[in-house]
């Protein structure tokens, strides 16, 4: 068997981008002692999510990529021996800004990023105001896979966990773990027990089907606390390639968490429930449409 240790570091952040990051490499260390082999944070994990306002002093938190904060989670990983999946606001150039994801290998080398392509644009999640889409097709970032010490692995940010397509894409390149960082819960002003509830169980409902489409284990991992008018949900979790849920965080409270996982079993339950082999690639040609009128 294959098997890899995966941490998650949900927790609440504040204004002071030190204190977030101090806070982050602290959940990463921990992490590492209770044998994680892999490590990832939540979206944007250095700041407040600031998206709930479309306000141009925010764009002084941007940084390139790579950058300080890279710099800094390579010598953890390297100290730590982890793979580390840090999310990121990454300033490309002037006026060109990315919600980003930067992925460190165990010694310390860093692999790449993944740009968010999939970009929301609602009450208190302004994104459109700040991030432009990553590049699809650019020969070296649109969907991507990252081959670590500890497995191939699959990235994708928030937003895009709403779309299949994306799961497929990035599971037909070749991913063995999909990892959504994430940044999302629920308006403080909406006292609807019943839509808060539905919400949050659409969300995890949409990301463990990927894991059963496509035969993987799905991470994802989310931020928790009051800012402004939003409360952030939590409840990251780790999903098995079959959709059973393994571990499951709570609502409101910070947690670092390491889930043993069996790489192994994608072979399982793909020869099991095939369906990959028996996709109709000949038929999909529509899905390239925006609708079918």
């Amino acid at each position: 068997m294959r098997r890899v240790n995966i941490g998650l570091v949900q927790m609440s952040c504040s204004a002071d981008v030190a204190e977030n990051t101090q806070k982050a490499t602290k959940g990463i260390r921990e992490a590492a002692e209770k044998g994680a082999n892999i490590v990832c944070l939540q979206e944007l994990f250095t700041s407040l999510y600031f998206c709930d306002v479309e306000d141009h002093a925010n764009f002084n938190l941007a940084e390139a990529i790579p950058g300080p904060t890279t710099d800094l989670l390579s010598s953890v990983a390297k100290e730590c021996n982890v793979v580390i999946i840090a999310s990121l606001f990454e300033k490309r150039a002037a006026g060109l800004y990315h919600n980003t994801t930067a992925v460190l290998d165990s010694d310390g080398k860093y692999l790449g990023k993944y740009r968010k392509m999939h970009i929301p644009d609602d009450p208190g999640y302004y994104e459109k105001f700040y991030f432009t889409p990553g590049d699809a097709s650019a020969d070296d970032l649109g969907y991507k896979i990252f081959e670590t010490k500890y497995g191939k692995l699959g990235v994708l940010i928030c937003w895009d966990q709403w779309y299949p397509e994306a799961a497929r894409i990035t599971a037909l390149m070749g991913a063995e773990i999909l990892f959504y960082p994430t940044a999302i819960g629920w308006d403080t002003n909406e006292t609807d027990e019943t839509m808060n509830k539905e919400q949050y169980n659409a969300w995890q409902t949409i990301q463990r089907s990927h894991a059963v489409a496509n035969g993987l284990h799905v991470v994802s991992v989310n931020r928790v606390g009051r800012e402004a008018d939003q409360q952030f949900w939590g409840g990251s979790f780790v999903a098995n390639p079959f959709g059973s849920l393994l571990y499951l965080a709570s609502h409101d409270s910070e947690e670092t968490h390491v889930q043993e996982i069996d790489l192994d079993l994608t072979e399982k339950y793909r020869t099991t429930w095939p369906f990959l082999r028996d996709r109709r690639v000949d038929s999909y040609g529509p899905i390239l449409k925006r609708f079918i009128d």
